[in-house]
Order: C-alpha cells, then structure tokens, then sequence
C-alpha cells in the first residue's frame, strides 16, 4: 500500500508543477498582447499606422460631375427593307421562249438581254411591212408625175380642171400611204425589237417564271422575272401617331429642337441583334396615318453595298428624330433601381457625405442616362465604389477615369422610371 501511495504523490506533484509552467506562460500573453494594443508604428502608445486617433479611413469612391450637354433624341422603330426599284419583266412579243440568257440570282444591267423570243414571225411581219412602203413609194412617184402633167395640160386647155383636180388628190392620198406604210413598218420593227427582252433597270434579277419551249402573249404581258435594284434599299419605319404628337407638343414647347432630314442618321439592328455597319439617312415622313395600325411611315434610305439588306427582311432603326441642347446626364453604371424599377443615384455631398436621391430617367444616351428630375449640374454622383458605400458614410471622393462617358444618340422611349 505505501509503494502505492509514494507512487500517486509524485504524480500529483508533477501535475501541480506543470499547471504552473502553463499559468505563467497565459500570463505572459496577455501581457503581451495589451502591449502590442498600445504600441503603434511610431512608437510606445501612439495611434496605429494610417489613422488619427484611432478612427478609420474613408473609403474613396469615383464619383463624376453632373453636366449638361447637347444629344441627339431618338425612336426606336421597326421596319422593313425595299428596294429602291422593282422591275417586273413582261413579254412584248407573242411568241415561244427560245432561250434564258441571264443566271438567276445575279446582277444584271440595264439594256442586258435576257430572253429571246423566236422572231420568225415577227421577221415576216416585219419583211411585209418593208414591201407595203415600197409600193407606196411607188405609187406615189406615179401620182406626183400624173399630177405635175395633168397641170400643165389644164392651163394649154388640154384636160378639164376636174381631171386636174382629181389626179392632184390622187397624189395626196399617195404621199398618204407611204406615211401609213413607214409608220407599219416602224411597229413590225418594234415588234420584232421585242423578241430580244432587255432589263429595264440595273439590279439583281430572281428567278426566271418561264422555260424554254413556253408561249408567251404580248395582249396578256406573261412575266418573265422580277429584278430589285439593292443598294441603296429604302427601309420603311412605323412610328405610332401617339409618339409623334408627343414629340411635336415637345418641339412645340421648346424641350426639343428640330432637325431637317439631312441631317437626320439612322441606325440599324438587325434580326440577330448585330447593328447595321453603315448608318442611313431619313428621307421623309408620310402625310397620313394608317387606320389599321394608327401609326405614321418614316422612310430611310441606306447604302447595301454587301447586299446584307434584303427586301422583305425586317429590322429596327433608331430614328434621330430632334435634339436637346441642354440635357443632364448620369453615368447608367451610377444608376440603381428598386424592385417597382425607381431609379436612384448616390451622391456626394460639399461635406463628402453620401446620400440617396431618387431621380427620373427619360431615355439613353450613348452610355448615360438622360435625367428629367432629382440631379441639377454640378451635383457629384458615386459612379465607382458603389458596393462599399451607403447613405449617411463620409468618403473620400476622386474623380472616374473610367472611360468615355460623352452622350451620343438618345432614345425617345421611356425607361423604367
């Protein structure tokens, strides 16, 4: 029992001595943590690097300068491509199609020969007329000689002036035909013109409705092929009548001013959502309003020098319909909205406070937003930082370098306010 009991004394007493070791090193810690509390960079007890005693920095955010600058308004419409011309190509000639001399789908020119229609009967038609005058010609000769010695006989009291007067008529109505004669053999020589069937216009020819081998009538005018002249092509937009009363009230009131159709752009979007390459220009603005749809034709013409634009395909077009000489803009990247799509913006007070304003956003410029209420010029809005920042925080402001932010075309349509 002593072996024991020696045995469980030593074993306390160790644990005892190394719960001291332990309680002497926690001590030591503390010690030197409330230390290192109280030492800053500078030296025992001073304020910590980067602060003034003891508060923390103000965070700095990019802000940018609320301004007024002139922009162009515009209206996003839908449209449809058309060309600038159409030709429909119609037989002039009856007759059996010989030959197609085009390929289709290809350019062709104006004057080209495209069909040929088998002349032969035309030819002899032509060849008939050719013999009339001929004979006319004739005739006429005679008669005229008749005359001239019927004249002389009539004064020598040879012949009556009856005779006279008679063979003098009869050389007329001679000089008559040859005229009817030279104009029939004009039309035999239109006629036969017409067996070779030429492009009225330059453009792209589609697909031919005829074959080889089928007979073609003049009185019913068979179509042949259709041919679209492609660049420039028209592009039709429709702008609801509504929309255009709005605008002339503003033009009226003096918000807006007007610009002529010269210098009116027009940009293009195409069904993939890829803008158009080269921009348009509008050409003039219908005088009616369409009952079915109650909206106004605007029309735009644009260069199609890809034959990108096809007729028939349809596209969206913003329209610069008048300009703003003074209108305040925001960065879009400044501006937030709530879950009801109010837009709000931060803004730095004179004391580098934050705070919330709600304003009214009327359409898009470039990549700004055009304001109608809650920023006046001046004011300095929190474009950079925005995550790090709340309303009632002093920041510390720079000015964004963070691009380009010059206000381009605008779009007529409301946002979300």
């Amino acid at each position: 029992m002593r072996p024991f009991m020696k045995i469980a004394t030593s074993f306390f007493s160790s644990l005892k001595r190394q719960a001291g070791v332990i309680s002497c090193l926690v001590c030591a810690s503390v010690v030197l943590v409330g230390c290192e509390r109280h030492t800053g960079a500078g030296g025992l007890g001073g304020p910590p690097s980067g602060t003034q005693g003891g508060a923390m920095p103000s965070t700095e955010v990019g802000v940018a300068t609320i301004g007024s600058e002139a922009v162009m308004v515009t209206a996003e419409l839908p449209g449809r491509v058309s060309a600038t011309q159409v030709a429909e190509v119609r037989a002039r000639a009856t007759g059996i199609l010989l030959k197609r001399l085009f390929e289709e789908g290809a350019d062709v020119q104006a004057g080209q020969v495209l069909f040929e229609i088998d002349p032969a009967p035309l030819q002899a038609a032509y060849d008939s007329a050719a013999a009339s005058l001929a004979r006319a010609d004739a005739t006429v000769e005679r008669a005229q000689a008749d005359a001239k010695r019927k004249e002389t006989l009539v004064q020598a009291k040879g012949v009556s002036q009856q005779v006279f007067e008679e063979a003098k008529a009869t050389a007329l109505q001679s000089q008559a035909d040859v005229l009817a004669a030279r104009a029939a053999l004009a039309t035999a020589a239109l006629n036969l013109g017409y067996t070779k069937v030429t492009a009225p216009i330059s453009g792209r020819i589609g697909k031919s409705l005829v074959t080889e081998g089928a007979l073609l009538s003049a009185t019913e005018a068979t179509k042949l092929a259709t041919i679209q002249q492609l660049d420039p092509v028209y592009v039709d937009f429709a702008q609801s009548s509504a929309e255009l009363l709005k605008l002339r009230r503003a033009l009226e009131g003096g918000t807006l001013q007007a610009i002529g159709t010269e210098g009116a752009n027009i940009q293009l979007r195409l069904e993939d959502a890829t803008v158009y390459a080269h921009a348009g220009k509008l050409l003039f603005s219908d005088i009616s309003v369409d009952e079915t749809t109650g909206s106004v034709v605007l029309r735009g013409r644009f260069p199609n020098l890809e034959k990108l634009l096809l007729p028939g395909m349809f596209v969206r077009g913003q329209v610069e319909v008048a300009k703003q000489s003074e209108a305040l803009t925001v960065p879009q990247r400044a501006v937030a909205r709530d879950s009801t799509g109010q837009a709000s913006v931060l803004i730095v007070t004179d004391q580098n406070q934050v705070e919330q304003r709600l304003i009214r956003t009327e359409s898009v410029s470039g990549d700004k937003w055009v304001v109608s209420s809650g920023l006046k010029a001046g004011e300095r809005v929190v474009v950079e930082g925005l995550q790090k920042v709340r309303a009632g925080m002093t920041v510390a402001p720079i000015p964004f370098r963070g691009g380009n932010t010059n206000g381009g075309p605008i779009s007529a349509t409301a946002a979300p306010r």
